[in-house]
């Protein structure tokens, strides 16, 4: 049986591990979610950009289990209609990230539904305090995938000092096990969202030769980078960035982005043409913590792992005190 750790986070959200799955776009179907909920959990779909379609299949796909949804904010305001149709659903929560999401709060607690807002500065931290977030997810520019530029363990901290003891935050980016969890813990959060680790599971969606992909690099290949924005023609505000795995493609044009900018209409139609595992070409999204990762289990061992891990770690922490 895995040992708990309880905190803020399982206490609130009813579960049983501080462990939540990173609602990561096209990644985090169904299955992923609903093995992430199962295992004890908070599983959430990656709501993404808005398709209604996608989303309708991935709810189908995690059953009964009691699953979450996150959008990417900015693009959610633009698609009312989608985010209102996931929240009639009665999701376990609702996480929002990349922009002003007070509408997207306000609705979310008018349904009933607790919301988890992803933050990148103090800033935007102040906001989601003001909005009264259920949870705030603090991440660290080693996340993948879209973020800004600070790192996570002085945000962390200086969030907690910011929020007050009460308030619920989650620690992401960088974080691939049971270290990453501990430490966390440590600097003020009350648990974890991940999201390179599950991509690298057995039920998240995407190729074999993808995840494999991921299983052969390094945290020191990947990048952040505005260069996939532009060749996919991602109508993402400037201030964000991807970290993302180089590649040729990438390599071709990040430093000499305005230039991607003048041939953008040639160059999205390369990328377009490109299979979709071209990984020279297509972006593979990934975090600094694939320098941790060297399997593909299913997500309940990752959880089990990380859990395990932490406690052991947290149970010895009185070898390094003195009285």
């Amino acid at each position: 049986m895995t040992r708990r750790l309880v905190t803020r986070f399982t206490e609130r959200f009813a579960l049983e591990h501080p462990v939540a799955l990173a609602p990561m776009d096209k990644v985090a179907g169904g299955a992923l979610a609903g093995a992430v909920a199962s295992a004890g959990g908070l599983g959430l779909i990656g709501g993404g950009y808005g398709d209604a379609g996608w989303l309708e299949q991935a709810f189908a796909a995690a059953g009964n289990a009691a699953v979450g949804v996150g959008f990417i904010t900015w693009s959610a305001l633009r698609k009312p209609a989608v985010v209102s149709a996931a929240l009639a659903r009665k999701p376990k929560a609702l996480m929002v990230s990349f922009g002003d999401a007070e509408p997207l709060v306000a609705e979310a607690h008018a349904a009933g539904v607790p919301v988890l807002w992803q933050v990148q500065t103090l800033a935007q931290a102040r906001q989601a305090l003001a909005a009264k977030a259920e949870a705030i997810v603090v991440q660290g520019q080693e996340a993948g995938g879209h973020g800004m530029d600070r790192g996570l363990v002085a945000l962390l901290p200086a969030v907690r000092d910011l929020a007050g003891p009460a308030q619920v935050l989650l620690a992401a980016g960088g974080l691939a096990d049971g270290r990453g969890l501990a430490a966390a813990l440590m600097l003020g959060a009350d648990g974890i969202l991940m999201g390179t680790r599950f991509w690298a599971s057995r039920e998240a969606s995407g190729s074999d030769v993808a995840k494999a992909a991921l299983l052969a690099r390094e945290g020191d290949q990947t990048v952040r980078s505005k260069v996939f924005d532009v060749a996919r023609g991602a109508d993402w505000p400037w201030h964000y960035t991807g970290r993302v795995v180089r590649n040729a493609f990438l390599d071709r044009w990040h430093d000499d982005i305005e230039a991607l900018k003048a041939d953008a209409a040639a160059q999205r139609a390369r990328y377009d043409a490109a299979p979709p595992d071209d990984l020279d070409t297509r972006v593979l999204i990934a975090g600094e913590a694939l320098d941790l990762i060297h399997d593909l289990p299913p997500a309940a061992t990752i959880i089990e792992r990380t859990v395990e891990q932490a406690h052991a770690l947290l149970s010895g922490a009185p070898r390094w005190t003195r009285s």
